[in-house]
């Protein structure tokens, strides 16, 4: 387990650029947290990095997006599904054996659907950071908790732990 901290969207998005280094055809990245907590934000970083120009924006009405690049991005928003059984119904494991790399925002709510393989992202406000600034300034503080499920990033975790070094966290008692 990796923590990570980001202090504005645009550090989520380098994040997210630099993982995107590592991907593989068939990857799995599932995106967890809260609304706002930057998840979006995350796979418009992923994407650019893959070479995606077009503008990324969650799909929670479509479900699915898919866009090319070096390779191909399927990003999907399962917030509105309401059983596992759509999961199923919308293509995911076909998408991973394609080639492309899936993110799925909210994918902690559908993980057990899935193939036990992929990179669970956790996204929280960092409560301390908040609390300590009365500006406000504090509100786009991100810790980002990435957790390997599986093999394929198991056997990547010391290279995702160097490619998001700039942004390394440890925790204290309080996170």
């Amino acid at each position: 387990m990796i923590f990570a901290r980001t202090t504005s969207s645009a550090e989520t998005k380098e994040l997210a650029a630099a993982l995107a280094e590592l991907a593989r055809p068939g990857d799995l990245l599932l995106l967890a947290g809260d609304l706002g907590a930057g998840k979006t934000a995350f796979t418009q970083g992923f994407g650019a990095a893959l070479g995606i120009d077009d503008l990324i924006t969650s799909p929670t009405f479509t479900l699915v997006n898919t866009y090319e690049g070096r390779l191909e991005l399927n990003h999907l928003d399962v917030y509105r599904l309401e059983s596992l059984g759509e999961v199923l119904d919308l293509g995911v494991a076909e998408m991973l054996d394609d080639g492309g790399v899936t993110v799925i925002e909210w994918g902690d709510s559908v993980a057990s659907a899935l193939p036990a393989d992929y990179l669970e992202i956790r996204f929280s406000f960092d409560e301390v950071a908040i609390s300590l600034d009365q500006s406000g300034a504090a509100d786009d503080v991100r810790v980002l908790e990435l957790v390997p499920v599986g093999a394929r990033w198991s056997a990547r975790i010391r290279a995702v732990a160097t490619a998001v070094s700039p942004w390394i966290h440890e925790p204290d008692g309080d996170d």
